[in-house]
């Protein structure tokens, strides 16, 4: 009975400190509202299984204790209780991942006029390359990074000459603006984190990966790592300012390109 008890408990305990919880989302600040929507009817569906499973056990506890001259009944196989748990594992299952599929396809169809900005991580701080004159990005490659070359950027390539280079400093981007995140490293395995974004990508060395967000509210986020990539993970943090169009032209003027370094 005290068992019982406990669990009821804890399942009643678990509802409550999840409505009284300080610990939820920051402000949103995207177009990414879905991933919160997504987000909160995982929860929904993951809490009902839990208290359901939970409270299941204190009813059996309880209703199968132990009495004198009871005797337990050996039933191996039950074919109906069967088809109902698998049944509803299913449709749970289904209820979870339907949602965020139909997400990620928006979350990786890219709006035409989206404007491109390279983020490029290294061990333990953030870079960015941003189209010059041409409105292009020349080609990059792992194999160029040097000292004198940071990023990676073709020498090779007209098309880079022009591109904007910002090292380890703040990025800035314009409001309600779509923006393509196009995403690479140039070490180890990274993961570009903007919380009031709902958005976030692992970085693959050797590889590009890209999803795209359009910033909602002028404001100052910080930017994260979300995967452990060694012993600074921690302290790899950077700035985005999302700012009026007039204030990102007057930030973007004062930008080196790849040929002035």
């Amino acid at each position: 009975m005290l068992v019982a008890l406990m669990m009821v408990l804890v399942v009643v305990g678990s509802i409550v400190f999840h409505f009284l919880s300080p610990w939820w989302f920051p402000p949103l600040a995207s177009n990414w509202g879905y991933i919160d929507d997504t987000t909160v009817l995982t929860f929904a569906i993951t809490g009902a299984v839990f208290a359901a499973v939970v409270l299941f056990m204190a009813y059996c506890l309880y209703r199968f204790r132990h009495k004198e001259g009871n005797k337990a009944t050996y039933e191996p196989e039950n074919r109906r209780l069967e088809v109902w748990l698998i049944s509803l594992t299913t449709g749970g299952v289904i209820a979870m991942l339907a949602p965020g599929l139909f997400v990620w396809a928006q979350f990786i169809s890219v709006p035409d006029d989206a404007m491109e900005v390279e983020v490029i991580g290294q061990q333990w701080l953030w870079n960015y390359r941003l189209p010059g004159e041409d409105g292009r990005l020349g080609a990059a490659d792992n194999r160029f990074v040097t000292f004198d070359n940071p990023l990676g950027i073709s020498p090779h390539d007209p098309a880079g000459q022009d591109d904007l280079v910002v090292i380890g400093s703040d990025l800035y981007l314009p409001v309600d603006r779509p923006i393509r995140f196009a995403l690479r490293s140039v070490d180890v395995l990274h993961n570009f984190y903007v919380p009031e974004f709902r958005a976030k990508m692992d970085m693959i060395p050797g590889s590009s990966t890209y999803f795209w967000a359009t910033p909602t509210k002028v404001g100052t986020y910080e930017i994260l790592c979300a995967e452990l990539c060694g012993v600074g993970h921690s302290y790899m943090r950077g700035i985005v300012h999302v700012v009026t169009q007039e204030e990102y032209d007057d930030w973007l003027v004062l930008q080196r390109t790849f040929a002035e370094f």
